[in-house]
């Protein structure tokens, strides 16, 4: 099991089209979820790709990003995948260690698949806003510090 992180620019074509690979299977194929996975957000400057892999094929990723807003910069986390064969390995909550440990104290956000809230509490995640629906799955903003 190899722990990798890079920008867009950093990533080779294979790379690449193996995270997106990944992203579409669970989040399009396997959770019956037709939207544009690719949202144009992967190229950004300031994203960062983090990823476990094996045998160079990715098993469990996240997307870091970062958005202004009034109160500044604001990290946001997304795209949390883990392929079917390594759940229940840790690797989710290992990549969110990685992620927020590069963020230090700076507030971070994402919208939670409602499900997996207590996960993210688990890492000092609160909910800051309703539930919704997108594309059909129940999601809760959360946000750290």
């Amino acid at each position: 099991m190899i722990f990798r992180t890079a920008s867009f620019q950093d990533l080779d074509a294979a790379a690449l089209y193996a995270l997106l690979k990944l992203r579409v299977d669970v989040f399009v194929v396997e959770q019956e979820c037709p939207y544009p996975e690719l949202d144009g957000r992967d190229t950004e400057p300031g994203a960062r790709h983090l990823w476990y892999e094996v045998d160079r094929k990715p098993v469990a990723y996240l997307r870091l990003l970062t958005d202004d807003t009034p109160e500044g910069t604001v990290y946001r986390i997304g795209r949390v995948v883990t392929a079917p064969e390594a759940r229940g390995d840790g690797l989710a909550g290992q990549l969110l260690t990685a992620a927020l440990a590069v963020v230090g104290d700076a507030p971070v956000v994402l919208d939670a698949q409602a499900h997996l809230a207590k996960f993210y509490a688990k890492y000092g995640f609160a909910p800051s806003g309703p539930e919704f629906l997108e594309d059909g799955i129940p999601h809760i903003p959360m946000r750290r510090g």
